[in-house]
């Protein structure tokens, strides 16, 4: 089971961290993506990270949207995702989840705006 945190309102130019957690799965072997809907816009994977021990140098990977402003990262130790969102902005309104083998939890609300 998955489960997304850390979703907020923040003012534009703002930051948060999400985190994707997982109880039954090591996440640390797995591929995970982040995807975000929004109302009257289609599904959009954000970014995903390869799992840990991939010899595949890249281990993140970036819509053109985010690139430069979204980082994911692992702490494995704690089983952890996350989405580090810098620079936000109002078309990063969204509900976003994490997904691991087309299975995702409910998503956590990220609402920007002023």
């Amino acid at each position: 089971q998955l489960v997304e945190s850390g979703g907020d309102l923040v003012r534009p130019g703002g930051s948060l961290r999400l985190s994707c957690a997982a109880s039954e799965t090591d996440l640390t072997n797995y591929l995970v993506r982040w995807f975000r809907t929004a109302p009257g816009k289609e599904r959009e994977l954000v970014g995903f990270i390869i799992p840990a021990n991939s010899p595949v140098p890249a281990k993140t990977v970036y819509a053109d949207s985010v690139k430069g402003r979204f980082t994911l990262s692992r702490d494995t130790t704690k089983n952890l995702v996350y989405l580090q969102m810098d620079s936000l902005k109002p078309e990063d309104t969204a509900l976003y989840y994490c997904d691991v083998l087309n299975n995702r939890g409910q998503g956590t609300q990220v609402t920007v705006s002023s």
